[in-house]
């Protein structure tokens, strides 16, 4: 890490004092002081509890592939921060961060001597990408929520081309809502006039809001969820597929990310670029259409390695983001899938405000060894509360304090076991996955 980025990093974090707080007011009186950058973007704006950082890698690539100049803004990052700001496969710079970084201090300074409110970090972050955007003019932008949507910083964009969301369940109850409905017209706060809705939700109670919202902003709205799709095969390296959009057929996709979750993703970025075409937004042939979604990837989502185990022998270790319900499900479906009959050990951390209960009914569903520890987070559930949750539940757990402990005494157990998993929170499998790749791989 350069000077110049522990600076910048260590400026934005300084924003943290500020809390998480939802609303528009501070972001919008930031972007009038830098000209409004946001508005001379081409933005795809996507929502939802799961998926989301999917899709957006889905319609980035596909972008990408077929000539455009396009960034990608996404949170958290998983090892490094200059990955939540990406133009052309690129992470924005050291000293770009810096520079971008001062710009918007500087507005931000301007604000609160006329005695405005200071704005949050992920303001200041998203104010950052947003005149980075901008000054390195963009074709397209493709823009992940933070969190929820009609209070998000990324909300600003009053013309965005494409509304995307996900699936909707329970998570983040104590900022979003204590119910479907709730959670689901927060999300559908990113829906904008006469702009096209496309969601890959499933729960009718979802959906209803979301298509209400769209029907409120005169926006064409299109949900994936009924969709003929014809699974052809799968495995940890992907799968292929076929898939029947309103009687056009796109046969043999092929897929790099694994998992049935994943193959409703790519559905999801497929219907908004077709939509897109059709409008005559971008035109995408159909070779950059499946080039784009096959080099699609999402680092700490299902994402596979292979390591050596003390034996030397091949070693399978998954990285996997979940930490909500409905993605410990996906994962547990995935490791049923992929796994079968297989011996796992998994290593787990979990935040002390996500659903415990659900989260870690599905990973017994996966294994009943564990290794527990902590994420590095404040909200962090402790490891002794995770252990004795797991171990109720018939798991039999070993507590490690912090990450590398984890790591280390999972890595020392490889001989024992075929498949090592490492899921409950972001904030642990960024540490996990820069250990992986100092690993020795199996050749």
């Amino acid at each position: 890490m350069t000077d110049s980025i522990k600076t910048a990093i260590d400026k934005i974090h300084e924003f943290q004092r500020f809390g998480s707080i939802l609303g528009l007011e501070r972001m919008t009186r930031l972007l009038e002081i830098l000209g409004n950058p946001q508005e001379q973007l081409k933005v795809i704006h996507v929502a939802g509890t799961n998926g989301k950082g999917s899709v957006c890698r889905y319609i980035y690539n596909v972008l990408l592939t077929a000539g455009y100049k396009t960034g990608i803004y996404i949170s958290p990052f998983i090892e490094e921060f200059n990955e939540r700001i990406e133009i052309n496969e690129k992470h924005i710079r050291d000293d770009e961060l810096a520079y971008y970084t001062d710009k918007v201090l500087s507005a931000v300074k301007t604000m609160t001597e006329d005695g405005e409110q200071s704005p949050t970090e992920f303001e200041v972050i998203t104010a950052v990408a947003f005149l980075y955007f901008k000054e390195q003019a963009c074709d397209y932008v493709v823009l992940e929520v933070g969190l929820g949507g009609k209070g998000d910083s990324t909300n600003v964009c009053k013309k965005p081309l494409m509304t995307v969301i996900t699936s909707i369940s329970m998570d983040h109850t104590d900022r979003l809502g204590d119910t479907i409905e709730e959670i689901a017209a927060e999300k559908a706060g990113i829906i904008k006039d006469g702009c096209p809705v496309v969601t890959s939700a499933k729960d009718v109670r979802a959906l209803r809001v979301i298509e209400d919202t769209a029907s409120a902003h005169g926006s064409f709205f299109f949900e994936t969820r009924n969709l003929p799709v014809n699974v052809k095969t799968e495995s940890t390296a992907g799968s292929k597929f076929d898939v029947d959009i309103q009687g056009v057929m796109f046969e043999n996709i092929e897929i790099s990310m694994a998992g049935r979750h994943q193959i409703e993703n790519a559905v999801t970025a497929i219907c908004a670029l077709n939509i897109l075409e059709e409008r005559g937004c971008v035109r995408i042939s159909r070779k950059d259409l499946y080039e784009g979604l096959k080099a699609a990837g999402q680092p700490g989502r299902f994402e596979v390695f292979s390591v050596r185990s003390l034996s030397g022998k091949k070693h399978t270790v998954v990285i996997d983001g979940a930490h909500n319900f409905d993605g410990s499900k996906a994962l547990a479906d995935a490791a049923k899938d992929f796994f079968h009959g297989q011996k796992i050990l998994m290593v787990t951390g979990i935040l002390a405000d996500k659903d415990i209960d659900g989260i870690t009914g599905c990973f017994m569903d996966i294994t009943k060894d564990f290794v527990v520890t902590e994420p590095d987070n404040p909200r962090k559930l402790n490891v002794s509360e995770l252990a004795e949750i797991l171990e109720k539940k018939g798991g039999s757990c070993i507590k490690a304090f912090d990450i590398k402990d984890a790591y280390d005494k999972a890595m020392l157990k490889r001989d024992e076991y075929d498949v090592t998993i490492y899921a409950g929170s972001l904030y642990m499998i960024g540490k996990v996955r820069t250990m992986l790749r100092k690993e020795k791989t199996y050749a």
